[in-house]
């Protein structure tokens, strides 16, 4: 890869990175996309700035274990979805327009469909052996 499409890359990465985190306290701005987009875009140019992400707890605590294990634990998966949706319907709340209304709908029944059918569940005692096992 080419020095000018490995600093572009970086660039939008830490673009996204940055809208990720401004996310968290904005609604209706895509937060988990925009970190995942991030983490993706470090790993194809930069292998420091993709092992800091990867070295965080949010990061070690959602996206390690499916990616070890397979799946997420149902508990796991229960908090991602009340924050969420607590988060979805606070910006509805504020924003008050149909057509946010309309864009959080489809966000909430895609992430339904993640959780519940996509993404399988499996046990906290599974995710401990696997990483039990890579701490050996």
């Amino acid at each position: 890869m080419n020095r000018v499409s490995r600093l572009l890359m970086l660039a939008v990465a830490w673009i996204a990175c940055i809208l990720g985190c401004i996310g968290v306290f904005v609604p209706v701005l895509p937060t988990t996309p925009l970190l995942l987009l991030a983490t993706f875009l470090f790993a194809k140019s930069s292998p420091r700035c993709h092992a800091w992400i990867v070295s965080t707890k949010v990061y070690r605590t959602y996206v390690a274990a499916f990616k070890e294990a397979g799946g997420i634990p149902l508990g796991t998966k229960v908090r991602i979805l009340a924050v969420s949706f607590t988060v979805m319907g606070l910006s509805a709340w504020f924003v008050q327009k149909p057509v946010v209304w309309a864009i959080l709908g489809c966000v909430a029944v895609f992430l339904l469909w993640l959780m519940l059918i996509r993404i399988p569940t499996i046990t906290p005692e599974r995710v401990q052996l696997i990483r039990a096992k890579e701490a050996e």
